[in-house]
């Protein structure tokens, strides 16, 4: 066994939209259609996602993730002037069966063989991480599928982290938490959690309290982290 750069961790607990799942790979199974409109359109589906939960939380409106994905693609919609009902519908239902990334059904298994808890957090709504788990094939390596629904507010409250701990009956210190995004990486460790920011695309460190433990690329070197050949 190598010796674990983060020691002591009972449970690696990951976010899912931008982390295991590929959140622009919908608007990327529509390129022919969407023609020079896809990146826009995806990255600005995804910025209004991530803004409105964060409003809704502060405005104490809370909606489901379903119901602001789908909100924040009618916004990209109308911001690269398309109304099209019919690719909106195609859109959606493509959100519900992300591409998972190509290092992540391998490395889930490591973890699982190697005796570690698995588990996503997410701001998704069990349906929409049911779907997408089963869409991937990911459900024989996952133990545990937690959403935000369970305390109806979105990341990064404190509430949500404090979720993944009561369910999997561990301190926040034996936790490993991963996440692509690096606001929800930092307020995680400011939580407690040993983190490890997936960097996914070289973005410089956030200005805002926590300090994820380590940084990498993608998740294909989390094993030797914790301690799993």
């Amino acid at each position: 066994m190598p010796n674990p750069e983060i020691p002591g961790i009972r449970a690696c607990v990951f976010d899912a939209y931008g982390t295991l799942f590929d959140v622009h790979s919908a608007a990327a199974r529509c390129r022919d259609d969407l023609g020079g409109k896809a990146d826009a359109l995806s990255d600005t589906w995804r910025q209004k996602q991530l803004q409105y939960t964060w409003l809704r939380s502060l405005m104490r409106t809370h909606a489901d993730f379903w119901q602001v994905t789908g909100d924040a693609l009618d916004f990209a919609l109308a911001a690269v002037g398309l109304d099209d009902p019919a690719m909106r519908q195609r859109l959606m239902d493509l959100y519900l069966e992300l591409d998972p990334y190509p290092e992540v059904p391998a490395m889930l298994g490591r973890l699982k063989a190697g005796g570690i808890a698995t588990a996503i957090l997410s701001n998704g709504a069990p349906a929409m991480l049911d779907a997408a788990v089963e869409s991937a094939g990911l459900a024989d390596t996952l133990d545990h599928v937690f959403s935000v629904e369970d305390v109806g507010i979105f990341k990064p409250d404190p509430r949500v982290y404090g979720l993944a701990a009561d369910r999997l009956g561990a301190a926040a210190h034996e936790i490993c938490f991963q996440s692509s995004n690096a606001w929800d990486a930092y307020a995680a460790s400011h939580f407690g959690f040993r983190v490890v920011w997936i960097n996914r695309f070289n973005q410089p460190p956030e200005r805002i309290p926590g300090a994820p433990d380590r940084q990498l690329s993608d998740l294909s070197a989390l094993p030797e982290l914790v301690g799993v050949a």
